[in-house]
């Protein structure tokens, strides 16, 4: 399986990470060990939620929206209200 991934900085509730794995608790404790140079600044971070997908083109093509300026409207709307998550 491959999961899409949706963060949350604790520290700095205005920052929001999206992205892939095929392990969503190895990765999570990698961006809150300071692993990705990206995310590191602000841990610590969240688990808002992930999305599981058979197909790994599919997963890919869906963070690739999550991404996009529509995609980040539709995640805003069904995934966090104001600084909070849902």
């Amino acid at each position: 399986m491959q999961y899409v991934y949706l963060l949350q900085s604790q520290s700095h509730p205005e920052q929001r990470y999206t992205g892939m794995t095929v392990d969503v608790v190895r990765r999570l404790a990698a961006h809150n060990a300071g692993q990705s140079t990206h995310t590191a600044k602000y841990r610590p971070w969240c688990l808002v939620g992930y999305l599981a997908f058979s197909d790994k083109i599919k997963a890919a093509a869906f963070e690739k929206y999550l991404k996009s300026g529509s995609g980040r409207a539709f995640a805003n709307k069904h995934f966090w209200i104001g600084d909070t998550y849902a």
